[in-house]
């Protein structure tokens, strides 16, 4: 991401550029009155807000590895539950998923003084998460208490939210909302964070949570809860949905993808062009759902197009546009039987629909109900008299969110997972016919260290877990019983009335943070074996194909839950992913005939743009590796695209 901001810089200013590194002075001059210079001005800091601000642009050593026996309908679900440090999490799904995640729901630590949060240090960052999890034993454990007393006490939460918030901004779409649960304790400060982060202008509401019961008593008996809500860029954000007919606004484009391809469309002259008179785009825009103009000219003259232009873009919705704008748009309405009333293009040329349907404008106030109820809810879904998780959210709150902000196919993602309340919330969504998917991301917490250190009714709570866990043989770890939770909930659900078992997902993939499956080329090694034998195979011991596939679709920027189809030619495994847009060449003793096979693969279904994995010491001799190459280059794939490991 960082080497993206500098490329955009280099861009817009090329005249800042001092052999080949911006000067910073000359864009000091260009920015004029719009650089703070001041030495009092307002800002926001910390003891350690730099080193914050450093790790999350701090690349990772880290992978994920499937778990498919932890998992759950493995090869039908949508949902991902991923067990690992979020910090670390994060940074491995900047590439697959940047830009895709709709809604993220976040419950981090309060911050009370009898709660945890992670102390990152900033050396190996794989190494901590190990530590974490006692995989390693280090004197310097990060995962502790953060006690009031502390001289740090708002510097240690703020060294752990920045970072986290900064990565998860990434994540989301355009259109995409943040939204985090918050109590008095730091509401302040993670309001000045977000503001930071994500821009004041962007701020929708801080919503209070009437919980309707007193959860601790002072001067004042305290009956809420905040929930702190952020758009990425407010401009691209609707009224959210609710039962009445009244318009509301949604993208009509994606990011190229197997399952979105690139089509061409003819928008007729005098479409709707919000931009200003004289405006035109010409050639091929940036970004995520870039534009490429093929024939025509898109020019504005009074909000509308002065001429038929054809326009090259991954379209989601090509069927309705065409009726629209060439057939009967009287009867014209979305999958959803949702009418839609016109599709347009934006200042920056991207395809926006107008539907009607329900929106609203939804109090600052919320009643989700007390902890209490959600408690015995939860006991009773175990079978126990109490329940196994402390201060668990309400799934309707988070429901609540989901129905207001997505639609069909949406991603929703929570890094600060806990009790698992988001999935059974997208669970119930599902149910009820509409299409979702979740990523939650938990740190598999240690019960038992958690109980030695816990005080009152959160010895009964860490008591109730072990307790359940110890009765299924499992492990005592948070994640373990938030797994479980979610197979519970989800046989729940299924047994209900009414569900539609065609959108319903009760499955999710469970991947785990670890070391990368490639081993770190040694520069220094201590003996000519140890260097010979790195050569002869560069993959960890104990490392599956399948974990090194999975590694790879990370690499390769691709999601975790494309499906994934496998073809073995003379013992040689071939890995055909994403409906063909990468192909894995594994196996030992390889030769040129698993490149054949990707080329008649490609011709059979005029695959484009497809890239090509090698296990570079998997090849029978360096012969049949260089034939393969030069048969997959005169097959269309790039020399560019074909890729060693």
């Amino acid at each position: 991401m960082t080497k993206q901001n500098v490329e955009k810089l280099k861009e817009l200013f090329p005249e800042i550029l001092t052999e080949k590194k911006i000067d910073f002075d000359k864009l000091r001059l260009l920015l004029g009155d719009e650089v703070e210079t001041e030495p009092e001005r307002y800002s926001f800091t910390w003891n350690g807000k730099k080193q914050a601000m450093k790790l999350a642009q701090k690349p990772t050593t880290a992978t994920l590895k499937p778990n498919r026996e932890k998992s759950k309908n493995w090869d039908e679900t949508q949902n991902l539950y991923i067990e690992g440090d979020n910090l670390e999490v994060l940074k491995i799904l900047q590439k697959s998923y940047a830009n895709k995640v709709k809604l993220i729901y976040l419950d981090p630590p309060y911050n009370t003084g009898h709660d945890f949060v992670y102390k990152d240090n900033f050396h190996d960052t794989i190494k901590n998460y190990l530590m974490e999890t006692g995989q390693v034993d280090y004197d310097g454990n990060k995962y502790s208490h953060n006690n009031e007393t502390s001289g740090r006490f708002h510097t240690d939460w703020l060294d752990m939210i920045y970072p986290r918030l900064k990565l998860g901004r990434n994540l989301l779409t355009d259109d995409g909302l943040i939204f985090i649960s918050i109590s008095d304790d730091e509401v302040s400060n993670l309001l000045k964070v977000m503001d930071e982060l994500f821009g004041e202008t962007n701020h929708l509401a801080t919503l209070i949570w009437d919980k309707n019961h007193s959860a601790q008593a002072g001067n004042f008996k305290v009956y809420h809860e905040y929930v702190v809500v952020y758009a990425k860029n407010v401009n691209e954000i609707g009224h959210a949905n609710s039962e009445s007919n009244e318009l509301f606004e949604a993208g009509a484009m994606k990011k190229a993808s197997g399952r979105h391809s690139l089509g061409e469309f003819t928008f007729p002259k005098g479409t709707r062009f919000d931009a200003t008179d004289g405006k035109e785009i010409i050639g091929k825009t940036d970004g995520v759902e870039s534009i490429e103009i093929v024939s025509g000219r898109l020019r504005a003259e009074n909000g509308k197009t002065t001429e038929d232009v054809t326009i090259r873009a991954a379209y989601t919705q090509i069927n309705q546009m065409q009726q629209y704008f060439y057939g009967d748009r009287e009867g014209l309405v979305d999958t959803k039987g949702q009418k839609i009333v016109e599709f347009y293009l934006n200042s920056t040329g991207k395809v926006r629909v107008v539907k009607e349907r329900s929106a609203e404008s939804p109090q600052t106030t919320q009643r989700w109900g007390a902890q209490g109820p959600v408690s015995t809810k939860l006991a009773e879904l175990f079978g126990v008299h109490n329940s196994p998780f402390d201060a668990p959210k309400p799934v309707g709150m988070m429901k609540t969110f989901i129905e207001w902000y997505t639609e069909d196919e949406d991603i929703i993602m929570d890094f600060f997972s806990g009790s698992g309340s988001t999935a059974e919330s997208v669970m119930e969504t599902t149910a009820s016919g509409q299409r979702r998917k979740y990523i939650l991301v938990s740190l598999p917490e240690k019960l038992d260290d958690a109980l030695k250190v816990s005080q009152k009714d959160a010895v009964k709570t860490l008591e109730t877990a072990i307790g359940i866990l110890d009765k299924l043989g499992k492990p005592h770890l948070l994640t373990e019983i938030a797994e479980e939770r979610i197979r519970l909930a989800g046989e729940k659900i299924s047994n209900e009335e009414n569900v539609n078992k065609d959108t319903f997902d009760p499955g999710f993939k469970v991947f785990e943070l670890e070391k990368s499956n490639l081993k770190k080329w040694n520069t220094k090694p201590e003996n000519l074996v140890e260097m010979l034998d790195s050569i002869q195979d560069n993959l960890e011991f104990g490392s599956t194909e399948d974990d090194l596939v999975y590694e790879i679709m990370l690499k390769q920027g691709l999601e975790l839950t494309l499906p994934i189809e496998k073809f073995v030619v003379n013992e040689t495994n071939i890995y055909k992913i994403a409906f063909g847009s990468l192909f894995i060449i594994l196996g030992k003793d390889i030769t040129n005939a698993a490149a054949k096979k990707i080329v008649e693969f490609i011709k059979a279904e005029n695959l484009e743009n497809v890239a090509v994995v090698l296990q570079d010491t998997g090849f029978a001799n360096d012969s049949e590796k260089l034939n393969s190459i030069e048969i997959l280059n005169a097959g269309g794939v790039e020399y560019s695209d074909i890729l060693s490991i």
